[in-house]
């Protein structure tokens, strides 16, 4: 068993991710031990890397530990993953001074956390769209546990080469609906075959990913956002079209009704550089 430590500065809420994270049936959580177990596939062989809690929220740490030693590039990926490679005291500070003064405070210390894979987020955008955050999760489990492995109890999203394999009728028999069928299996086909490299592709600029993936059938402007946010975490993104948003600014300043894009556009200028952490934290204010 290969461990490490892991200080960081706080603010940091890991009860917070963690229940964000129990959120999706999928996550192996307890949120008894403060712990997560993440699945990772390092040279396409399952590895699972246990993160715990020993810290607090003022003065963070963690215990990193797995069944074998962790490559540099896999302990960079565990950094991005859960925001220890930035510190969330500044930017806590930059919005004390603005209009979401009250829900930062509320919520501080609240990391945005990476899906595992940027592969998995863009699966798990396809299955959200236009559904229910309920049936969303068990399309999404139900795909998982038929097409993907388990390894020591924890499940392991498939890979894009072995939905690449699949025909349509495989998920449509699991009541996904045909069109979001050719959108999962078409996307996986064009990574596997490396039409659409994914690996390169995320390391752009977010206007290069935006322009790359909005090309292809099945992903709009809401995809790739989600995908820059959560799979990505790039720090300035703000979707105005996103309802949740909407009504968690009409709720925090008491509109009448839901605020215009006018509006939004000229709220965030004072949220900038850190919009993703402004559309978070709304997020987290309606929850």
């Amino acid at each position: 068993m290969y461990t490490y430590n892991r200080k960081l500065t706080g603010p940091y809420n890991f009860d917070q991710v963690l229940n964000r994270l129990a959120m999706d049936p999928l996550n192996e959580v307890s949120l008894e031990n403060k712990e997560v177990k993440v699945p990772l596939l390092e040279k396409n062989a399952p590895l699972l890397v246990k993160i715990k809690a020993i810290g607090t929220f003022a003065d963070p740490e963690f215990v990193i530990s797995s069944e074998a030693i962790l490559p540099q590039h896999v302990q960079d990926k565990i950094e991005r993953t859960f925001h220890w490679d930035r510190a969330l005291h500044e930017i806590q500070a930059h919005f004390a001074n603005t209009n979401l003064a009250p829900i930062f405070k509320q919520h501080e210390g609240t990391p945005i956390v990476l899906d595992y894979e940027p592969y998995n987020c863009l699966i798990k955008c396809f299955i959200h769209q236009q559904l229910n955050l309920k049936f969303a999760h068990t399309l999404t489990e139900r795909f998982v546990h038929t097409f993907g492995f388990q390894h020591e109890g924890v499940w392991f999203y498939p890979t894009p080469e072995k939905i690449a394999a699949l025909d349509y009728e495989d998920l449509t028999s699991m009541q996904f609906s045909r069109r979001k069928a050719e959108y999962i299996i078409d996307t996986s086909r064009l990574i596997a075959s490396g039409e659409l490299p994914l690996d390169e592709i995320v390391l752009k600029s977010d206007e290069e990913i935006m322009k790359t993936l909005i090309k292809v059938r099945g992903i709009g402007p809401w995809t790739v956002q989600n995908l820059l946010l959560f799979g990505l975490g790039r720090p300035n993104l703000f979707p105005l079209a996103d309802i949740g948003i909407q009504n968690a600014l009409k709720k925090l300043f008491d509109l009448p009704n839901k605020p215009t894009q006018e509006e939004m556009l000229e709220w965030t200028k004072d949220w900038e550089p850190y919009l993703s952490y402004a559309s978070l934290y709304l997020w987290r204010s309606i929850e």
